[in-house]
């Protein structure tokens, strides 16, 4: 049985960015993969995604700017866009595969624990010092009669032709941005919310504003309504969706957004006594599982904290520190900012305003009309609204926006949360480029 110093499950980003420094430090390493090289985020996760909303998000601004200098808006081709997709990421998998020979040795399938220190994969087993599990998350699937017509994220960031009717189980992150994509092209999307609100870590005003933009595009969403069973209709070329209340839908294609689940089926972890439940692998921490020498991070872990591909990279750049540099601190928790890339785009980094106004004694709370400057004037942006929230030492504590820009915008507030500046602080060292979006940060902390 071949003997390594780190055996990594999961090629994802968190795999990717530790194997890297591992291997660069001299240490002898062996990846397992069973899925594809690379993990969700460059494959069917954020990176495509990213991609797609290039062409979206331009053609969602050229709507709002017909009849303020522009003749007509533009229009989506999404057979092109999905074919120049595919020419940027089909070939990503083999390329990442390739990287990982070169970093270690690479076992491909999918790990599971036999022993402590002890990783069997297709009947081989190896043995390493430390076990970093790092195998991240897959769609979560809501059952019902006719379950098994509906179809992932996965599916749909490859998807060659827009169906006329489309349907959305979920209203977070996935649910709400490939409603706005599919929209954009020209697809009819419905989108069904089990509970009150969408993108529930949001600040609730705003998305709130939010539904009201994507309604106004022909987005309908559905509060309170949940599939009571799927079906095809007679001739076979639409779906028939029958809700809880006893309504009926027709749609062509159902897309079952409803969240995502950790990766720990296959992991065996019971036989050696990691401990996890349904929201991931507990860490204490310093992201040691409940085994010593066992850790894990990014998705697969159940820290109250986002799943995000910046978040997991964060975590394996401390385990290196921690277990090669001898840096035997907590993990950090940084400032982490977040986005859901909808038209307009909500983002927020820090506390939400909600919880501030909970304690309205501890934290002051300004809110700001972005509408009144001449670049947003420009982009004729409606809603375009910001919201500082502030601590008793004038700190910033919290930032959250509404806007074509938000994204960009909020990502110039998380070095002032992360490094703990006050208003003088920011305005006496930092003078941004004017007038552009940065500038909005120097000109609100005055």
């Amino acid at each position: 049985m071949k003997k390594y110093d780190y055996i990594i499950l999961g090629t994802g980003p968190a795999g990717y960015a530790l194997a890297k420094k591992l291997s660069a430090a001299g240490k002898s390493i062996l990846a397992v993969e069973g899925g594809l090289f690379g993990g969700t985020c460059p494959n069917v996760g954020c990176e495509p995604k990213i991609f797609l909303e290039g062409t979206v998000h331009t053609a969602l601004m050229t709507q709002q700017l017909v009849g303020h200098g522009l003749v007509q808006e533009a229009k989506i081709d999404w057979q092109e866009l999905m074919q120049n997709k595919k020419k940027r990421f089909d070939s990503w998998p083999e390329e990442t595969k390739a990287i990982f020979y070169k970093l270690g040795d690479v076992a491909e399938g999918y790990g599971k624990f036999v022993g402590s220190h002890t990783i069997e994969v297709n009947g081989e087993k190896y043995e390493g010092s430390k076990i970093i599990i790092a195998t991240g998350a897959h769609p979560h699937k809501v059952h019902f009669p006719g379950d098994e017509l509906t179809h992932t994220s996965t599916d749909v960031l490859s998807l060659d032709n827009l169906p006329k009717k489309t349907t959305i189980i979920g209203g977070g992150y996935i649910g709400m941005e490939l409603g706005t994509f599919l929209a954009a092209a020209g697809s009819e999307v419905t989108i069904l919310v089990r509970s009150d609100r969408v993108l529930r870590n949001f600040y609730h005003d705003y998305t709130v504003q939010l539904v009201d933009e994507m309604e106004k595009r022909n987005i309908h969403i559905r509060l309170f309504t949940e599939i009571a069973t799927l079906e095809k209709t007679t001739n076979k070329k639409e779906l028939i969706i029958t809700t809880k209340d006893g309504s009926k839908i027709e749609t062509n294609y159902v897309i079952d957004a409803s969240g995502r689940q950790p990766n720990v089926e296959r992991l065996n972890l019971d036989e050696v006594g990691i401990k996890y439940s349904q929201h991931g692998i507990e860490v204490d921490d310093h992201l040691e599982t409940s085994i010593k020498g066992i850790y894990a991070m990014g998705d697969v872990t159940s820290q109250k904290l986002p799943k995000l591909t910046t978040v997991a990279e964060s975590e394996a750049d401390y385990l290196f520190n921690l277990l090669e540099q001898n840096i035997n601190i907590p993990y950090y928790k940084p400032a982490i900012g977040t986005a859901a890339f909808t038209f307009p785009e909500i983002a927020q980094v820090g506390l939400n305003p909600e919880q501030a106004k909970l304690s309205s004694s501890q934290y002051k709370i300004e809110e700001h009309n972005l509408q009144g400057s001449s670049l947003y004037a420009g982009l004729n942006e409606k809603p375009a609204k910001l919201i500082l929230v502030f601590d008793k030492h004038n700190k910033l504590v919290g930032a959250s926006e509404i806007s074509a820009t938000a994204a960009d915008d909020i990502n110039n507030f998380v070095p002032i949360i992360g490094l703990g500046l006050t208003k003088e602080e920011w305005v006496k060292k930092v003078i941004p480029i004017y007038p552009a979006l940065a500038d909005k940060v120097g000109g609100f902390l005055k």
